[in-house]
């Protein structure tokens, strides 16, 4: 994450949880998030040096005014203003991150060869729940890779059940064996 996003996403955090809006404009930041990697060329528009601060900015006031919550529509200005378009998303990552450490989130990132069933992904959602106390965002990613079992990514840790890791094990247990 760049300074820039980390900075800005937290400011904006800080705004929209003294307002109590932290909820309300996450949700709008993550579809626009969604909207803008479906449609990389509205940010790289917002920092084309051709068009003027203030023409950019009216861009986002035709497109949003009256979609967006008005602190969101400002921040996308200020973005704008600044010429830190290509750090949008670094700051919704930003933002994401003090909304989840402030509500006891913790996103889970669970990787398998085959799509977990509700039933799976529930349990494993209770299970990880009592175990961190936390509310578990549980995602399930697809790595044919893995053969099977299951990785767990989250908070920069990776807790790896898969057959590939173990198979990786004896591979360097055999390796180091002297015959």
């Amino acid at each position: 994450m760049t300074q820039v996003g980390s900075v800005y996403g937290e400011a904006l955090y800080d705004l929209a949880k003294s307002e109590r809006l932290s909820q309300k404009i996450l949700q709008e930041l993550t579809v626009l998030e969604e909207s803008f990697r479906q449609s990389p060329e509205f940010l790289r528009l917002l920092a084309a040096q051709s068009l003027s601060k203030q023409e950019r900015c009216a861009i986002l006031d035709d497109s949003f005014r009256g979609k967006l919550h008005p602190y969101v529509l400002n921040f996308l200005k200020i973005l704008t203003e600044k010429g830190y378009p290509k750090h949008f998303f670094d700051c919704v990552t930003a933002y994401r991150e003090h909304y989840n450490r402030d509500n006891g989130i913790l996103p889970v990132t669970a990787i398998t060869a085959a799509p977990l069933s509700e039933e799976q992904l529930t349990r494993l959602r209770q299970k990880l729940a009592v175990i961190t106390g936390k509310t578990i965002q549980l995602t399930n990613k697809l790595e044919p890779s893995v053969l099977g079992g299951i990785r767990l990514d989250y908070d920069g840790k990776s807790l790896d059940g898969t057959i590939a890791q173990r198979l990786d094990a004896i591979r360097k247990t055999l390796k180091n064996t002297a015959l």
